[in-house]
């Protein structure tokens, strides 16, 4: 058998492939073991830290769970306090209306304050009335309490993207509490100002009308002054709001009582004028008689008018007198209560009958020149216990009280 050089060439290079291969199983064989452990061990670590990281976005995301909860809660019991308040303040209005609306009907300026606005849910000031605005804050509340779950943007597991969404969330709630708070007590503020305003009104009315009635000798009821001495007393904390509040409502209704009297005892009264722009022919006083041209007392003031003029009740009252009077002529008699009377004489016709209730202003009768008197006038009398007053006295103090009657 012939080897030729290529056959022996073929041979070699199994025989190397062989041997390397023995070798190469051989040192596989022996550092199996230390890769396999190696490998094991590797993804063991990345298992246990991808295990404590999710643990640990857990733990912070159950924390920051539990402190939205926890906001939550704060924010509805501040809800809940505010509400309380301003059903407080809107019943505490309910309250105060009738008591503006007798205040307006007796003529007393309601004072102009100006209403503070509240920012809305967009963060700009709503510009609308308080009501709105207080609702505008309570719905702002309701949307950061709506707001239970972060945005799309922020990933769970980023917990720094996360945190001062509800950190910007809580100031923004605190802004919102504050803002709402401060308008719930501009409202009690202001409800406070507008009693005592109307109070100081109302009382400094009364007292200015009972000081001209006091002139003109009629007695009214006025304010009860506090002594000055003898104070004393157990100790007694501060009213509260509530109570403060029922106690200047109080003070107002006294006040404005006191004004209504004051009307109606004015209005009863004789302040107004039985013949309106007729000009005084004679006064109050003594006086020479026209009959028996001697010195006398003339009991009343004559206004010159035409006979059919009309003659005027100077105030209300009951008609106690009504037809002829010996020298009165045709005479009405008016009692106003207080122990005052009035007296129109010389009527050519008396329209009303004894026993009749009357307001000022209502036409008793008819100008004439009946009874002793010398020509067509209106005679007009005012008297006090059965004795004649000057009646000049009543119509100066009418003029000064039309401005409080109107």
């Amino acid at each position: 058998m012939t080897v030729r050089p290529w056959m022996a060439a073929l041979t070699f290079c199994f025989l190397g492939t062989m041997s390397i291969g023995y070798l190469a199983a051989t040192t596989y064989l022996v550092v199996r073991d230390d890769l396999i452990g190696a490998t094991m061990a590797r993804q063991a670590r990345m298992q246990y830290d991808y295990e404590d990281r999710i643990a640990a976005l857990r733990a912070q995301l159950d924390r920051l769970t539990s402190r939205q909860l926890l906001d939550q809660q704060v924010v509805e019991r501040k809800v809940e306090k505010l509400l309380e308040q301003q059903n407080a303040l809107f019943s505490r209005h309910g309250k105060l209306g009738s008591l503006l609306e007798r205040a307006e009907e007796q003529g007393l300026q309601m004072p102009e304050i100006k209403q503070p606005a509240i920012e809305g849910t967009d963060g700009e000031p709503s510009g609308k009335p308080r009501q709105a605005a207080l609702s505008g804050g309570i719905q702002a509340i309701e949307n950061l309490l709506r707001d239970k779950k972060p945005p799309s943007a922020a990933p769970i597991g980023n917990a720094l993207a996360y945190a001062p969404l509800r950190e910007n969330m809580a100031d923004r709630a605190d802004r919102v509490f504050s803002q709402v708070t401060l308008s719930l007590k501009a409202v009690e503020k202001e409800q406070f100002a507008r009693i005592a305003n109307l109070t100081t009104d109302a009382s400094e009315t009364a007292a200015a009308m009972a000081a001209i009635m006091r002139r003109t000798g009629v007695e009214v009821e006025t304010s009860p002054t506090s002594p000055e001495k003898g104070l004393g007393g157990p100790f007694v904390e501060p009213m509260t709001s509530a109570s403060a509040f029922d106690a200047s409502l109080n003070e107002l209704d006294t006040a404005l009582s006191r004004l209504e009297n004051m009307r109606e005892t004015a209005r009863a009264l004789p302040f107004g004028n039985p013949a309106p722009g007729r000009s005084v022919t004679s006064r109050f006083g003594n006086r020479i008689d026209p009959f028996l041209g001697r010195l006398a007392l003339h009991a009343g003031i004559d206004f010159q008018a035409e006979t059919g003029a009309r003659v005027l009740s100077t105030g209300a009252g009951e008609i106690i007198a009504a037809g002829p009077s010996g020298g009165y002529g045709n005479m009405v008699e008016i009692d106003h209560g207080q122990g005052i009377t009035t007296r129109y004489g010389h009527m050519s016709r008396v329209l009303v009958k004894i026993g009749d209730k009357i307001a000022a202003g209502d036409v008793v009768g008819l100008a004439g020149s009946t009874g002793r008197s010398t020509g067509p006038h209106v005679h007009y009398e005012v008297r006090r216990e059965g004795n004649a007053v000057d009646p000049a006295r009543f119509l100066n103090a009418g003029m000064k009280l039309t401005s409080y009657l109107n």
